[in-house]
């Protein structure tokens, strides 16, 4: 069985990132989004279960990460607007049984991903 799964770490402070709300979209061929799942990741930085789970359908999907929510809730001194507010992340899935863990590591002025697992 499939899964689609994440996890967001606070690299400022040095911890998992608790609060952050965090958006599933598939990319359509047609241009169209299709929204799949929204989530706000727990104490410890994680969704309380996977985005998705079964046979994942082959295709791009995009997690959109609230980030600049996160480090004002925590009184980060940001400018405004902020220089990362919403980061996406597009990904592609090819494997209908596979394990997709996209994670992101992330502070107010940049981040970074890998498939995990």
């Amino acid at each position: 069985m499939g899964r689609l799964s994440t996890h967001v770490l606070d690299t400022v402070n040095g911890r998992p990132a608790a609060g952050i709300a965090i958006t599933l979209e598939r990319l359509n061929s047609d241009g169209t989004r299709a929204q799949l799942a929204q989530a706000v990741t727990n104490a410890n930085g994680r969704t309380d279960a996977p985005l998705l789970t079964g046979t994942l359908t082959p295709g791009s999907y995009e997690l959109s990460f609230a980030i600049g929510a996160y480090f004002r809730g925590l009184g980060t001194a940001l400018p405004a607007p902020p220089f990362l507010d919403i980061v996406p992340i597009r990904f592609g899935i090819a494997e209908p049984e596979g394990h997709y863990h996209v994670p992101l590591l992330a502070s107010p002025w940049s981040y970074s991903t890998y498939r995990g697992s």
